[in-house]
């Protein structure tokens, strides 16, 4: 076993190496409880000893107001298609994963009333602001109603590429250690920190770590109407970066 995974490792797919170790001691578990086997082998060969640790893989994003907001700047004279225009531009918005957004559906869209939101998944509530709502009800015509809201350029069957967004970024100039799509995240986060917000309301607008359906739908519940005050607040925000003003970051939030 060691020898296997060595093999691996030494093509420096060390996220490999530990999704294939953890798949063969789910094997040897399952062995053991049967009694086809005596013993797990790779309970013994958990741990740094056996391989080093994954590396956090880093998402570049900006967050320094100027540049943030010539990046702003970039994305609404950007030449990419329309749709790959408003995903870009909805992004730092809403700083969902990018995966999330070209997944979303017009069905997991509210676009009606007074709280605005998206709904992906159906457990995850994504506050909307006029902003975000703007750019969705201008991709309408185009792309809905019902559907991907970012589909493939090749069929509507298909959503958005993960690399579509990579792509028109580098397009526009900003390689992969100033700005990714996953960096929207970093920025949001790193900002919204800085002015005073709720750190759980960020927390649980960035969905860090959710996995269990239960828990998600619980926790995307949570903290919702200082969360509704601040996706506007940050939308609002970057209007004013883009317009390169002097921004006053906000003191409250404590909610």
């Amino acid at each position: 076993m060691i020898a296997c995974i060595r093999r691996i490792e030494d093509r420096n797919l060390i996220d490999t190496a530990h999704r294939a170790l953890a798949q063969c001691d789910a094997v040897f578990r399952f062995a053991r409880k049967r009694k086809y086997v005596k013993h797990n082998p790779i309970a013994d060969l958990k741990g740094p000893d056996t391989l080093p640790p994954v590396r956090v893989k880093h998402h570049a994003g900006i967050t320094d107001p100027v540049k943030l907001g010539a990046l702003l700047r970039a994305l609404d004279a950007c030449a990419a298609s329309f749709v790959v225009q408003c995903a870009l531009r909805l992004l730092p918005l809403v700083f969902v994963r990018p995966g999330e957004l070209r997944h979303t559906r017009w069905e997991e869209c509210n676009l009606d009333g007074k709280e605005p939101e998206l709904r992906i998944p159906a457990e995850r509530i994504v506050p909307l602001s006029t902003q975000a709502v703007e750019i969705l009800r201008a991709l309408q015509p185009l792309t809905g109603p019902t559907g991907y809201v970012f589909p493939s350029i090749r069929s509507a069957a298909r959503p958005m590429s993960e690399t579509t967004m990579n792509v028109a970024l580098r397009a526009l100039g900003y390689g992969k250690n100033d700005q990714t799509p996953h960096g929207f995240r970093s920025t949001a986060s790193t900002l919204l920190n800085e002015q005073g917000w709720h750190k759980d309301a960020i927390e649980r607008q960035l969905a860090h770590g959710e996995r269990d359906k239960v828990r998600a739908a619980y926790n995307s519940a949570e903290h919702l109407p200082l969360r509704r005050k601040m996706m506007q607040a940050w939308a609002d925000y970057l209007d004013g970066l883009r317009a390169g003003g002097n921004v006053l970051t906000f003191k409250n939030r404590a909610g």
